[in-house]
């Protein structure tokens, strides 16, 4: 069975709520306070880290983990109430953004309500204790052998369709839940709504038979390996190489900086990537694919967020980085030329004499056109370029000055800089 992408989702792009850090209250209410600016900003899909209730047992820190289930149809009342939480989704689809919720299928918390119910429903070692995956001590094993499991789980997951109206799921490391189980999920999901957003943790190519979009740790890790020179662009480009022959040309794949386990675990995208953060911003928002943005990279925060325990955000009244996203995703909605997985759009590698710093590249779509020009480098550079593909005249969208391009250009970029040219159509 073939699964069609949502019509709305080729253009859109993600943004990832961390309710405890967002806000000093850190609740749904405190959070719909920012809706608008997100909306402004031109957030699509709200991702809201898992909603559940946070099992007590073996809890890590004074919170616990997110990702420790106590009851997969129940709401953690440290955000709230569950008519909270249908108020704050029907608020942001009222604005406009889908919403999507973290699921957590391949194991649950270690006071999950189903331990004592359904004891079957777990894994078990050979002195019949439940397995605690990967090291993972607050968690529990769930037993995808088990076909009433997998009936249960999947009734979990229609609760959230069918009593709070969510438009679909973010699937925590999906590739440790087998895939037949997330076609089987995804089939019955479809008939309870259809147009539901699928995202899994997960690099396997095959896992796009059941899911829209993918994560890309691998580019996600070598650009931080390039920043540190560890690896040469050449080593950059291979792995943009390696995900054009490995995954179907109708997979979405979703480039990002930072998300919470980066955050939290191995800093901030300013500890990772310096001064190079926001030009591979640019890259996330512009290549083939879906951007994703993390809770407060719009300020920008510059720390890590603790995750088992209360860390909340300061929000000041205006974030630097606003309009620098604000501008990327209009962009990208309003330009045919950066939609994902699309067959009409093609991408094009542009060479100048400085191919060992500079990453130039075109996307275009008819008459719409994008040339992104990135300097991957601490030096201040002069690129030029030949290319027969360049021809008209380009906008570059930060700063709205004009140029013509004849076949060639010869421009100055800064150490770590960017520019963004939209090919302007003709009156």
């Amino acid at each position: 069975m073939h699964f069609s992408h949502p019509r709305w989702s080729y253009d859109t792009n993600i943004y990832e709520v961390n309710v405890r850090q967002y806000t000093k209250d850190g609740t749904f209410k405190a959070f719909s306070t920012h809706l608008k600016r997100l909306r402004d900003m031109g957030v699509e899909i709200l991702w809201f880290m898992p909603v559940t209730p946070i099992s007590v047992k073996d809890r890590k820190g004074t919170l616990g983990s997110y990702y420790a289930v106590q009851d997969y149809t129940g709401i953690n009342n440290e955000f709230g109430s569950m008519q909270d939480f249908k108020d704050l989704v029907g608020d942001a689809h009222h604005l406009g953004f889908k919403v999507i919720i973290d699921w957590v299928a391949n194991h649950s918390g270690n006071d999950n309500i189903w331990i004592e119910k359904h004891p079957d429903f777990y894994c078990y070692d050979e002195s019949n204790n439940i397995i605690h995956p990967h090291g993972w001590e607050d968690v529990s094993k769930l037993n995808f052998d088990n076909l009433n499991m997998q009936e249960s789980m999947i009734e979990a997951m229609k609760f959230w369709v069918d009593n709070c109206d969510i438009d679909g799921f973010r699937c925590d490391m999906a590739h440790l839940v087998p895939l037949e189980f997330w076609k089987k999920a995804r089939t019955v999901l479809n008939e309870a709504k259809p147009e539901l957003f699928w995202l899994a943790e997960c690099e396997e190519p095959h896992y796009h038979e059941a899911f829209d979009a993918t994560y890309t740790w691998k580019w996600m890790h070598a650009t931080e390996k390039y920043y540190k020179n560890e690896i040469d662009l050449n080593a950059l480009f291979n792995v943009l190489y390696d995900y054009d022959n490995s995954f179907n040309k109708d997979a979405f794949r979703v480039y990002f900086t930072s998300n919470h386990d980066e955050n939290s675990w191995n800093g901030s995208e300013y500890e990772k990537y310096g001064p190079a953060a926001r030009a591979l911003a640019v890259f996330s928002c512009t290549w083939n694919g879906i951007p994703m943005i993390y809770t407060g990279q719009e300020m920008p925060n510059q720390r890590r967020l603790q995750f088992f325990d209360k860390d909340h955000l300061d929000w000041k009244p205006v974030c630097q980085l606003h309009d620098f996203y604000k501008i990327l995703l209009q962009l990208r909605k309003k330009n045919s030329s950066l939609r994902a997985a699309d067959n009409s759009v093609t991408t094009f590698k542009i060479d100048t004499n400085q191919n060992d710093k500079i990453f130039a590249y075109l996307r275009r779509n008819g008459n719409d056109e994008v040339m992104v020009i990135l300097n991957l480098s601490g030096d201040t550079l002069n690129v030029e370029c030949h290319n027969h593909l360049l021809s008209g005249i380009y906008r570059e969208i930060f700063n709205n000055s004009e140029i013509e391009f004849e076949d060639h250009f010869n421009l100055n970029i800064q150490p770590w800089h960017y520019l963004v040219y939209e090919k302007k159509l003709p009156v």
